[in-house]
């Protein structure tokens, strides 16, 4: 994933920069369901989002960020997509990239940021074992869907459910109790 971390706008053709800003700008104005954006000014080409977990699924409760890589050739060519939260899912490799149509063969530069973002969480909805990148996943869905939704969800529970903060009064008391402590050592 070394070339996620390259930014192509130097890259890519005025207009097509212009493109993907008017673009990201309305999704972050309004997102679809259940997706964020994340908007980079300093760099229009590092397209990040996090999807919640679709309910229903092993993956319901986790928050996935996921990424949006914007080659030179883009929009002829399609961006290529990675997860970088963990995930144990058939068509999503254990270096986070997403395998999917869209991505691929039925890619149309028509298609557009919100396409592919509603495709990837579909992929959390729907997925398919036929063209797995985790090929382990893949078997697991196919022979034994108990275990794949444990193994998913477990995956789910360590890497992408948020943590839980403490409420700020906890943080001050910590920090009178720390405070008062370092007042008592003085005297």
């Amino acid at each position: 994933m070394s070339s996620s971390s390259v930014s192509n706008v130097e890259n890519l053709p005025p207009h097509v920069l212009r493109g993907v800003s008017k673009e990201t700008v309305a999704l972050s104005q309004e997102p679809p369901e259940g997706i964020q954006l994340h908007l980079n000014y300093d760099d229009l080409t590092d397209i990040q989002a996090t999807i919640n977990g679709p309910e229903g699924t092993p993956y319901a409760g986790g928050e996935f960020k996921v990424k949006l890589v914007l080659g030179k050739d883009f929009p002829a060519a399609p961006p290529k997509g990675f997860f970088l939260t963990k995930i144990f899912h058939p068509n999503i490799a254990t270096s986070g990239e997403i395998c999917v149509n869209a991505l691929k063969k039925d890619w149309k530069p028509d298609l557009g940021l919100k396409h592919i973002l509603l495709v990837i969480k579909c992929l959390l909805i729907e997925p398919n074992p036929e063209s797995a990148l985790n090929e382990e996943a893949g078997k697991l869905l196919l022979e034994n869907y108990n275990e794949f939704h444990q193994r998913a969800a477990l995956m789910t529970e360590i890497h992408a459910k948020p943590q839980p903060t403490s409420p700020p009064s906890m943080k001050l008391k910590a920090k009178v109790r720390k405070d008062k402590k370092k007042t008592l050592k003085r005297l």
